[in-house]
């Protein structure tokens, strides 16, 4: 049996990861008091021919139960059950707007407490949830429809066992992604950028491959980060790690990172089935090209 359990900020996109869940077949609860947790996987065990529950925890909880989170969580936990955290978040500037656009009330916010102040007490409220989490989303410069795809590679994907493995790449002109586990930078390696013929393609395209593999530093540094890999993801996914991202960084996340990537996401995919990959910067051009006036 599976459950996931989903919390984070209000505005970060909680909804939308349930509904996701609910559309491929789990039974889903909003909003359930943590302290009902334990007697609701009892009581699911009488039901064994749905296997797949997803269930929305979140700050309308009282502090004192959300305190006492990770003692529930024990409770709760029974053998033959495979219990995951997903942790939702945004950048607390990006939660601020997504109120302002909906207009909608914050469950903390009250005539003595304004939506800033809120916003950051839920943060501290759901702070024992965040701690336990498997996975952490930052969903600052996700669309509903790229969350939603997100959902279903990361969270509906990991439904084998094994431990999920995403090789994403970012641009660290954009910052440092928040929710991943392993950060290597490549800054330092030749730049197709400065091509003028490659400047406007990305590493997944056949001129920046060929002038990538020609340069020995890339060699190596591939070589280095694929080396530390198979020495130590083994180890971590043996600790029961359900979930594990490493994140390939260059100047603007276009060409350098977007190669590694690539090659490293094809060469683990047969050691680690449930293989993943994401490119945020591509990912974002995308999304602009198809939206040029948003």
């Amino acid at each position: 049996m599976r459950l996931v359990v989903i919390s984070g900020r209000s505005g970060s996109g909680k909804s939308t990861a349930l509904h996701v869940l609910e559309d491929v077949g789990f039974t889903c609860i909003d909003n359930l008091p943590a302290s009902l947790l334990p007697a609701l996987v009892q009581q699911l065990t009488q039901h064994p021919q749905n296997q797949s529950f997803a269930v929305s925890i979140d700050a309308r909880n009282t502090w004192q139960d959300l305190q006492k989170f990770p003692e529930l969580l024990s409770q709760a936990k029974i053998p033959g059950l495979i219990c995951e955290i997903l942790f939702l978040d945004a950048r607390s500037p990006i939660l601020i707007q997504r109120f302002s656009e909906t207009r909608r009330k914050h469950p903390l916010s009250s005539a003595a407490t304004d939506l800033k102040e809120a916003i950051a007490l839920e943060r501290t409220y759901l702070e024992p949830i965040a701690n336990a989490a498997d996975l952490a989303i930052d969903t600052s410069s996700l669309t509903l429809h790229q969350l939603r795809d997100l959902i279903k590679q990361r969270v509906v994907g990991n439904a084998g066992p094994g431990m999920a493995l995403l090789f994403q790449s970012f641009g660290f002109k954009r910052g440092i992604p928040v929710d991943v586990d392993l950060v290597f930078d490549v800054r330092c390696l030749p730049n197709p950028y400065w091509k003028p013929n490659l400047r406007s393609l990305s590493g997944q395209e056949q001129p920046v491959i060929e002038f990538l593999e020609e340069q020995q530093d890339v060699q190596d540094m591939y070589a280095d980060i694929s080396h530390y890999l198979r020495r130590w993801l083994p180890r971590f996914s043996d600790s029961n790690r359900s979930y594990f991202t490493v994140a390939i960084g260059c100047t603007g996340g276009h060409h350098r990172s977007v190669y590694l990537c690539e090659r490293l996401f094809h060469s683990f995919k047969s050691e680690f089935p449930n293989t993943q990959l994401r490119h945020r910067e591509l990912d974002q051009l995308q999304k602009h090209s198809a939206n040029p006036n948003p």
